[in-house]
């Protein structure tokens, strides 16, 4: 089983057709006001450049000597210049910098030296971002990332654009994505009202108590295609900045700055705090990222998939498509234990990277309720009578209870004392669900349809044991499936049980485009 192919090309091939090649693409651009959005990222950078040459140039260097010498002026004249430098950049990239949506292809084409153009396949589309950076947000811009099925660099970014256009192109995308055939062309200014779609119902649409599934012969017109969505529910600020507190970060942090208090008492030397201030900055900056990034998380369902809707400084609106999920990951730390808190996590194919931490959060803090609220809307069905009692014995669960957990044996207990009790796995109808963990709880999720590869390893106590660990190779993200020392005729088992159930459940998978009908 190999992992999806990459799927945003750079130019199409010596000897082939582009996507859509035979299709009238209506190349468009970006807001004019993106040059001097992005321009700022220059200026910012030099800032940060000058003030770290400051610090390391003592109380009397850097940007102390210039003011003191009466040549402050020389400061702002070079700032200036690397604005004018900047945003000149930013302007010249802007004239080359267009985009087009086909009926199956979104085509991006910039750079002024090298160019380049990219095509994401709208039927491997695995979600839809619109991010609004503080400097843009002052505009009413927003920047619209497309993620598909690829890998780190398989994004296609379209920005940035006037908040209510990202609203329409987006609402456009995930028609479709989703097989809806839209009919005319848009205008550059304004969409004429005479435009229209045909669409198909989708077989077990998500959400059905939401707005009716188009018609299958119904035209609609390209403004109405924005999806309805119904909240599910809102992260408390003080639940997060409870969480966050009693994370492992927040009491690493504390027992580093203690530690260096005790230090500087006892040597009194204070040269320690300055040695110590990389590591506090670096601790602090990801607790403030934590709070900031996950400020007013919302979820909310809609028949174009799960939306997520969260941050601070930047905001980020995010809409998964039925089916993109590969993986989901529930997990508690012992601080959040008393509260019955956990973490959703998930990977999508085309996450990760730098944007795998903001991107692969479905719930930051939440009840046990809200986090099973969560995952039945990217898994409503597991395929078993009683999902709850297995999910709480995945949660809670160890081989002391009876469950329907296959657990490791005892002999394990040499390898790890403290958790042995909980590794297993359960198998039902649509997943495969694997728990481990004793003072950090998790429980991954993975739809069988999404394994990617399975993978047996045995290290010589394993094997001297006759224990062996298991792995579901998944796309990159937070979520790495496995079960640890499990019995070794127990997991060649399940490799060969899964791998066979893979293979059904992709073959009776429902089409890419999930409002098409299978068959046509």
């Amino acid at each position: 089983m190999s992992t999806p192919e990459h799927e945003v090309d750079r130019g199409p091939a010596q000897g082939e057709s582009a996507p859509d090649a035979t299709e009238e693409l209506e190349w468009r651009r970006v807001h004019p006001i993106t040059p001097l959005v992005r321009g700022w990222a220059v200026v910012g950078a030099a800032v940060v450049i000058l003030g770290q040459q400051t610090l390391d140039g003592g109380p009397r260097g850097g940007l102390i000597t210039l003011v003191s010498s009466g040549y402050w002026w020389t400061l702002l004249v070079a700032l200036g210049a690397i604005a004018l430098v900047g945003w000149g950049y930013s302007a010249l990239a802007w004239r080359m910098t267009s985009f087009a949506v086909g009926d199956e292809t979104v085509h991006l084409r910039r750079g002024i030296l090298f160019r380049q153009q990219r095509h994401a396949r709208l039927d491997r589309l695995q979600s839809v971002d619109i991010r609004q950076p503080l400097v843009a947000r002052f505009f009413g811009l927003c920047e619209l990332t497309l993620e598909t099925a690829g890998g780190t660099d398989s994004g296609v970014a379209i920005g940035f654009l006037k908040g209510s256009d990202a609203d329409e192109l987006r609402a456009e995308l995930l028609a479709r994505a989703a097989g809806l055939k839209v009919a005319g062309k848009r205008p550059a200014a304004a969409q004429a009202p005479s435009d229209a779609v045909t669409a198909h119902a989708p077989e077990g649409a998500p959400a059905a108590d939401l707005a009716a599934v188009p018609d299958a012969e119904q035209p609609l017109p390209v403004a109405s295609l924005e999806a309805p969505q119904v909240p599910v529910l809102t992260v408390p600020l003080g639940r997060l900045i409870a969480s966050v507190v009693r994370s492992g970060a927040m009491i690493t942090l504390l027992l580093w700055a203690a530690g260096v208090v005790v230090v500087m008492i006892v040597t009194g030397e204070w040269a320690v705090i300055s040695a110590s201030l990389p590591a506090v900055l670096g601790a602090g900056g990801y607790l403030f990222n934590r709070v900031t990034g996950e400020f007013d998380f919302r979820v909310a369902i809609s028949p174009d998939g799960v939306r997520l809707r969260h941050g601070m400084l930047e905001t980020r609106s995010q809409t998964i498509p039925p089916g993109r999920v590969q993986a989901v990951r529930l997990v508690q730390s012992v601080l959040w234990r008393d509260r019955d808190w956990w973490r959703v996590q998930l990977n999508v194919a085309g996450y990760g990277g730098e944007s795998e931490e903001k991107n692969s959060v479905l719930l930051p803090v939440g009840t046990r309720e809200e986090a099973l609220t969560v995952l039945s809307l990217v898994l409503p069905d597991l395929g078993v009578d009683e999902p709850r009692r297995v999910l709480d014995a995945g949660l809670d669960g160890d081989s002391r209870h009876e469950s329907s957990y296959v657990t490791a044996p005892r002999r394990t207990r040499i390898l790890d004392p403290v958790a042995w009790r909980r590794n297993g796995f359960t198998v039902t109808g649509r997943a495969l669900l694997m728990r481990r963990g004793r003072m950090v709880k998790i429980l991954d999720v993975v739809p069988h349809e999404r394994t990617q590869s399975l993978a047996l390893s045995q290290g010589p106590w394993q094997r001297r044991l006759g224990v062996a660990s298991f792995q579901v190779h998944s796309t990159e993200g937070p979520v790495h499936p496995e079960v640890p020392h499990l019995d070794a005729a127990d997991a060649a088992q399940l490799m060969t049980e899964q791998a066979r159930r893979a293979r059904t459940a992709r073959a009776a998978a429902g089409p890419e485009r999930w409002m098409e009908r299978q068959g046509e």
